[in-house]
C-alpha cells in the first residue's frame, strides 16, 4: 500500500453523515480519552490544602460554577467554535499554527526555502485567503513588521518551541496522574497506610505495561478505545444523574456565575490558589486540535457537544450534589471521585476507570510522538527513528528512544510525588501553558490568515488570555509543590531544540559560503576532467543551489566519478503534506554532456519517507521525466546570481520504471576506454521506462535516457558527508559550548538522514569534512 496516497487531503468534509458519525464515535477513544478522566482528580486536587468544605456549601457550589464556565468557555467556545477552524490543510497542533503563520507572514521556517515552495497546492489552504494580504490592511502591516524585525521572528519561534516543549512534558505527567488517580479507588477499601504501599507499585506496573506495548501501535487494540471511553462516559453520567436526584436535585442552581463571586469573596487568596485544581477539568482539550488530522472538524464537534460535554457536566454536578450533603470530610482523599460512587458498583467502575486512564494516556503518548516528529521534520529536534506502526492509518507512529525516556520520567514522577496533589499542580501548569501559546498564535492567525481586524484579534486574546492567565498564575504559585517539574522539562527540551536549530542553521550557512563556483566545474571540460564510472552517484547535500564543497573534496582526492551524477537534497517544507506529483524538483548542473543533475525532494512535516528502493525508483523516474519534457536546457551556463528554483522543474509521476532481476553479470576489469567498470559480480538488472503517451523524443533526449537506463542497471552509490562542526577560533564562550559540546553531542547520538537508514553499506561512501562555523 502506498502510504502517501490520500494522506495530503482531508476528504471527510465530503463524506456522508454516516461516515461523520462513525468518525465522531472513533474520536471518543483517540481525542477525548484524557479529557474524560479528569473527574477522577479535579475535586480532590481543588480541596487538597487551599480550601475546606464547609456546611454552607459555598465552596463546593463555587467550584462547580468555575468548572461549568471553564468547560463552556475554553473547550466549547474557544476550541470547538474558533480554534478548530485554523487548520493547516486539515492538520492541527502548535506547529501547524506556527507553519501556517510563517507561510502567511513570509517568514522562512527553514533556511533552504525557495520561491517554488509557494507554488505547492498545500502552501495556501483553500479558504484561508491569499498569502499576500491586501494593501493598506492590518494584515499587511503585521506581515511587514514580522518580515523586517528578526527579534519578532525569534519570539514567535520561541513561543512555538515553548508550546511544543510543554506538550512533551504533558506526555510525561498525564499518564502518571491519570493511572494513579484511577488506581486511587483502592484507598476506600483499605487503611491509609496500606493503600499508599499498594497504589504506587500498581501504578508503576500499569505504566511499564503501557509503554512496553507502544511498539505494537494502536491499530491492534485501537478498536477497544472508543468503547472503553464511551462506557466510561456513560457510567459517570448515569452516576451523576443518580447523585443529583438522590442527594440534591437543586444543584443546577450552582451553575450561576454568582457562586463564583461568592466563592472568591469568601476564600480570597486560598480560593485563587485552588484554581490550579479546577484547571484540571480541561486537561486534554488541546487534543481536539492536535488530533484534527485524523478526523474531521465536524466529527470532533459532534462528539464533544453531544456526548463528552454533557457527560462531564453531569459527572461534576453529581459529585457536587453528593458532597453538598456530606460535610463529615476528615481527609482530603475522601473528596475524590470514588467516594460519590455507590458501593455496589465501585469495583467494576474501578476497572473501567483504569482502562479509561490507559486509553487517555495512550492518546497523550501518541500525541507526544507526533509533535516530536513535526519538530524533527522542521529542523527543531535531533533526528530520531520513526516507526510507522500502521500501513492503513496515517499518523500512527512509534519513536523507541522517546518512548523509553518518557517511561523513565513518568515512573520518576510517580515514585517521587506519590500523590495527585503534586502531579495535578505539575500537569495543570503544562496544560495551561500550551493553551496560552495557542491563544497567542491564534490572535495572529485572525489577522494574518483570516484577514480580520486587529480589534477582533485583541478581543480574542484579552478574553481567553485573561481567563488562562488567571489559571496560569494560580498554577505557577505552586512552583515548589510540583509546578517546577513541567518548567524543568520544558527548559531542557527547549535547550535541546534551540541548540539543534542553531547548529543546523550554522551548518547550512557554512555550506552556502563554501560552495564551489560553477566556473570551476566548467573548467573541467566536457568529461569533467575525471574518469567516469558506470552507475549513478548520489551526493547528499543540504544546498538547493550551487555545488557542495564535498564534491570538490572528493574529486580532488579521487579523480573518478559515476557516469550519472546527482546532487540530492532532501528538504522539509512548512506544510503537512506534499503531493507525490509535486515531490521532486529537477534541474541540470552544467552543460548537458556533463550528465550532472540536481534533484530536490520535498517532504511535509507529516509526510512518510519511503524506503530506499521506492525512493530510488521515484528519483530515477523524476530525472527521466525531466529529460523527456525538454526543459533540460543548459542551466549551468546561466547567471549564478539567479535563484536556483527559477531553473528547476517540477516533475510528476508521468514515468514508470520497470525493473527485472536477471542473471548475475561478471563485469570485466578495466578497459582502455574512458570508462572504468567495477570488477564486482552483481545481478544484472533490466531497466526500462514506460512513457505516459509514447511521446516523440528527439535524438539527444533518447540518448540521455538510454544512458540513464544503463547507469541504473549498473547500480547506485550514495555519497554522504560525515561532518564535524567546531566553532571558529575567537568565538565567544557560549557559542563554543553550544557548537563544540551541545550540537556535536546531539549529532553523534542522533539518527542519520531518514532516506539513508536502509541503504546497503556496500553502496555507501562517507566523506569527512570539518565545518568551522
Amino acid at each position: 500500500m502506498d502510504i502517501e496516497s490520500g494522506s495530503h487531503a482531508n476528504p471527510m468534509k465530503r463524506e456522508s453523515w454516516r461516515t461523520i458519525l462513525t468518525l465522531a464515535y472513533q474520536s471518543l477513544g483517540v481525542v477525548y480519552g484524557d479529557l474524560s478522566i479528569s473527574p477522577l482528580y479535579v475535586y480532590k486536587n481543588t480541596f487538597a490544602d487551599d480550601i475546606e468544605h464547609s456546611e454552607s456549601n459555598e465552596e463546593i457550589f463555587g467550584v462547580l460554577s468555575f468548572v461549568f464556565w471553564t468547560l463552556t468557555l475554553v473547550p466549547l467556545i474557544k476550541y470547538v467554535f474558533i480554534v478548530l477552524r485554523a487548520d493547516d490543510n486539515g492538520e492541527g497542533g502548535t506547529f501547524a499554527l506556527y507553519s501556517l503563520l510563517c507561510r502567511h507572514a513570509g517568514i522562512g521556517v527553514l533556511p533552504s526555502g525557495q520561491c517554488s515552495d509557494e507554488e505547492l497546492s498545500a502552501y495556501n489552504k483553500r479558504g484561508d485567503g491569499h498569502l499576500h494580504p491586501p494593501s493598506g490592511t492590518a494584515a499587511e502591516w503585521l506581515k511587514r513588521m514580522l518580515e523586517e524585525h528578526k527579534v519578532l521572528q525569534r519570539l514567535l519561534m520561541i513561543l512555538a518551541l515553548l508550546g511544543a516543549s510543554m506538550m512533551i512534558g504533558d506526555g510525561v505527567l498525564t499518564p502518571a496522574i491519570s493511572v494513579f488517580s484511577a488506581v486511587s479507588g483502592l484507598e476506600l477499601s483499605m487503611s491509609k497506610e496500606h493503600h499508599q504501599c499498594v497504589e504506587v507499585p500498581v501504578t508503576c506496573l500499569i505504566l511499564v505495561f503501557l509503554f512496553a506495548l507502544q511498539h505494537y501501535g494502536t491499530q491492534r487494540v485501537g478498536f477497544l478505545f472508543a468503547p472503553i471511553v464511551a462506557t466510561w462516559l456513560l457510567c459517570i453520567s448515569m452516576i451523576g444523574v443518580y447523585n443529583i436526584f438522590y442527594w440534591n436535585p437543586h444543584i443546577y442552581q450552582a451553575l450561576s456565575p454568582y457562586y463564583m463571586y461568592k466563592f472568591l469573596k469568601k476564600t480570597r487568596t486560598h480560593g485563587w490558589m485552588s484554581l490550579g485544581g479546577i484547571l484540571l477539568c480541561i486537561t486534554g482539550s488541546e487534543a481536539m486540535y492536535a488530533d484534527l488530522g485524523h478526523f474531521s472538524q465536524l466529527s470532533i464537534k459532534i462528539a464533544f457537544t453531544s456526548v463528552v460535554y454533557p457527560s462531564m457536566l453531569l459527572a461534576y454536578m453529581g459529585q457536587a450534589a453528593y458532597l453538598s450533603q456530606h460535610h463529615f470530610i476528615e481527609s482530603s482523599y475522601l473528596v475524590g471521585f470514588y467516594v460519590s460512587v455507590p458501593e455496589r458498583i465501585r469495583w467494576p467502575l474501578l476497572v473501567i476507570a483504569v482502562l479509561a486512564a490507559v486509553v487517555g494516556s495512550q492518546a497523550v503518548i501518541t500525541g507526544t510522538f507526533s509533535i516530536i516528529n513535526q519538530c524533527s521534520a522542521l529542523g527543531y529536534f535531533p533526528r530520531v527513528k520513526i516507526v510507522h506502526t500502521s500501513s492503513e492509518v496515517h499518523g500512527q507512529i512509534y519513536i523507541p528512544e522517546i518512548n523509553w525516556i518518557l517511561m523513565i520520567l513518568c515512573l520518576a514522577v510517580t515514585i517521587g510525588f506519590r500523590d495527585t496533589k503534586h502531579m495535578g499542580n505539575a500537569s495543570g501548569l503544562a496544560v495551561i501553558t500550551v493553551m496560552l501559546v495557542t491563544t497567542c498564535l491564534m490572535s495572529l492567525v485572525i489577522v494574518l490568515c483570516w484577514h480580520k481586524s486587529i480589534f477582533l484579534s485583541v478581543c480574542f486574546i484579552l478574553f481567553f488570555g485573561t481567563i488562562e492567565a488567571l489559571y496560569f498564575s494560580a498554577s505557577l504559585i505552586k512552583f515548589r509543590e510540583g509546578a517546577w517539574v513541567p518548567i524543568t522539562f520544558s527548559f531542557i527540551f527547549m535547550i535541546i531544540m534551540y541548540i539543534w536549530y542553531y547548529g543546523t542553521l550554522k551548518k547550512y550557512d557554512f555550506e552556502v559560503e563554501n560552495k564551489v563556483s560553477l566556473n570551476w566545474l566548467l573548467s573541467l571540460g566536457p568529461h569533467v576532467g575525471i574518469v567516469r564510472v558506470r552507475g549513478i552517484g548520489l551526493i547528499h547535500t543540504e544546498l538547493v543551489s550551487g555545488i557542495p564543497a564535498v564534491f570538490s573534496r572528493f574529486v580532488t582526492n579521487l579523480p573518478a566519478f559515476h557516469q550519472i551524477l546527482v546532487f540530492l537534497c532532501i528538504k522539509s517544507v512548512p506544510v503537512p503534506y506534499v503531493k507525490p506529483e509535486e515531490r521532486f524538483l529537477v534541474g541540470r548542473v552544467g552543460p548537458k554532456e556533463f550528465r550532472i543533475y540536481r534533484v530536490i525532494a520535498r517532504y511535509g512535516y507529516h509526510d512518510v519517507h519511503k524506503d530506499d528502493l521506492e525512493f530510488e525508483k521515484d528519483l530515477v523516474c523524476s530525472i527521466a521525466e525531466f529529460i523527456q519534457t525538454g526543459n533540460s536546457e543548459q542551466n549551468g551556463l546561466m547567471d549564478e546570481t539567479k535563484k536556483c528554483d527559477e531553473k528547476m522543474t517540477v516533475v510528476g509521476k508521468g514515468f514508470q520504471l520497470c525493473e527485472q532481476d536477471g542473471e548475475p553479470e561478471e563485469v570485466p576489469g578495466p578497459s582502455n576506454s574512458r570508462e572504468i567498470q567495477s570488477p564486482v559480480i552483481r545481478p544484472k538488472k533490466r531497466v526500462r521506462f514506460v512513457l505516459p503517451k509514447s511521446p516523440q523524443l528527439h535524438r539527444g533526449a533518447r540518448e540521455e535516457l538510454q544512458e540513464l537506463m544503463e547507469a541504473r542497471e549498473a547500480g547506485m552509490a550514495f555519497i554522504l558527508v560525515h561532518s564535524h562542526m567546531t566553532a571558529k577560533s575567537g568565538s565567544g564562550l557560549i557559542k563554543r559550548l553550544v557548537i563544540n559540546f551541545g550540537y556535536e553531542f546531539l549529532r553523534r547520538n542522533c539518527r542519520g538522514p531518514a532516506y539513508a537508514i536502509n541503504i546497503p553499506h556496500a553502496s555507501t561512501l562517507e566523506v569527512g569534512m570539518v565545518y568551522s562555523v
